[in-house]
């Protein structure tokens, strides 16, 4: 898998959630490391999201997983908690604003 084919069914996955109520600002990288390496962001901003493939230099936390954990997650086959917890995906920044991925990860299952 490339980066290019995993950041489209990624983005296809993200893009699914109807996140207009939350009204927080939220940030996120996400660094893939294995097959499908790369780098992309998820923003959350006045309840619109955006999916974009570059660094993110502002952010508020940065996840760093393999891409085959991080679809795992989108699609709500494994909690973005359980996968910190057994250390398939590692956290930097703020844990407080990391813990609001669930929360999207449910709006992606919602949207489904």
């Amino acid at each position: 898998m490339t980066y290019a084919d995993f950041f489209e069914e990624i983005k296809g996955q993200f893009m699914e959630a109807d996140v207009s109520s939350i009204t927080e600002h939220l940030a996120y990288q996400f660094n893939i490391t294995g097959e499908g390496e790369g780098i992309f962001y998820v923003e959350v901003k006045e309840g619109e999201l955006h999916v974009e493939p570059y660094e993110y230099y502002d952010r508020d936390a940065m996840f760093i997983c393999q891409a085959k954990t991080l679809k795992k997650i989108a699609s709500g086959k494994l909690d973005p908690i359980l996968a910190f917890t057994t250390g398939k995906l590692k956290v930097e920044g703020s844990i407080d604003k990391a813990l609001r991925l669930k929360e999207i990860v449910e709006k992606i299952k919602a949207g489904k």
